[in-house]
């Protein structure tokens, strides 16, 4: 049996820790700590690293929350974070490590939400597996609608349909590098309209995220007679498209902006990539479905990829001793 010794994340470790999301088996640019830290003023950081001697073997991207430690609230995904070659075995022990240092430090509960499988480098369902021995509690569950590229999908009739109307419409699509546009005259103002919200990012911090993963975050302008109709924010990943922000004004669907924008990202800019990814479609904990919304995503051939979101008691360390006969 292998000893793991478990820590908690320093500024000295931004280098390893780096270096190590580079090469895990289910890790997105998400878990980068120039991602992850762009928010330190809103969470108090309790991510988590596991050694094997002086081998970093997995981590947790993680803040806390009074006795509740959460893999982390200001990302879409987390959860134990792997390395390529990690064995089943392995896995059970460190989540028992992790567990038991979480006990000994006095958190009472650890809520973990997984990454998607489409985002994963390799199969990487072992930690579900330790995480039912442990007796997690089942808490959430996340619909995405994904379009599968690799596999035969079409639009639907009302969709076709759409994409012509921004045809006829003579849209223009831009990539651009300065967000302001969007941001100030679509984003906000719809947002704020239609649900009182602003984005999770601001203005500001979407500028600096993306200066710092010009790869990983591309946007797109959709003009109308030199005015700006519509927009998207992508975020990117080896194998995943998800546009993290969309949004059109009022004539989004007489002019078929948005139908158009998904059109162009889809068949032409993203072409290459295994999935393109949707996001949910739902409220209140994944309990409602918004149908019109989900409606939309499918018409363009999407289909349902599940995220699982899991409780689980550090003191329940213990059932994962002598796992193995």
């Amino acid at each position: 049996m292998k000893n793991y010794t478990v820590r908690h994340y320093s500024s000295a470790d931004f280098a390893i820790w780096n270096a190590f999301i580079s090469s895990a088996k289910n890790a997105t640019f998400l878990f980068h700590r120039d991602f992850m830290e762009y928010h330190n003023d809103r969470f108090q950081d309790f991510s988590l690293l596991v050694f094997e001697q002086q081998k970093l073997v997995a981590v947790l991207p993680a803040n806390r929350v009074e006795d509740a430690v959460f893999s982390h609230q200001g990302l879409t995904y987390g959860g134990f974070v792997f390395g390529p070659k990690i064995k089943l075995g392995e896995v059970i022990e460190i989540t028992k490590a992790i567990l038991q240092f979480l006990h000994q430090n006095k958190i009472n509960t650890l809520q973990i939400k997984l990454i998607p499988s489409i985002y994963n480098s390799f199969f990487s369902e072992e930690i579900e597996y330790a995480l039912f021995l442990a007796n997690a509690k089942l808490i959430r569950r996340d619909c995405l609608s994904v379009i599968d590229q690799t596999k035969i999908y079409a639009f639907s009739k009302d969709r076709r349909k759409c994409v012509q109307r921004g045809i006829n419409h003579n849209l223009i699509i831009k990539e651009e590098s300065d967000l302001n546009l969007f941001w100030n005259e679509i984003l906000i103002p719809n947002l704020d309209k239609k649900h009182g919200i602003k984005p999770v990012h601001s203005l500001e911090e979407i500028t600096v995220l993306k200066q710092k993963f010009p790869e990983n975050i591309r946007h797109f302008n959709v003009y109308h007679d030199d005015k700006i109709v519509a927009g998207t924010t992508v975020f990117i990943t080896d194998k995943v498209v998800h546009p993290q922000y969309i949004s059109g004004n009022a004539q989004k669907n007489e002019i078929g902006s948005l139908d158009f924008l998904y059109n162009y990202l889809i068949t032409e800019i993203f072409v290459e990539k295994n999935f393109f990814d949707f996001g949910i479609s739902h409220e209140q904990n994944g309990k409602k479905i918004n149908e019109g919304l989900l409606f939309w995503k499918e018409s363009f051939g999407a289909k349902t990829v599940i995220q699982s979101f899991y409780e689980v008691q550090p003191s329940n360390y213990t059932l994962l001793k002598n796992v193995m006969l």
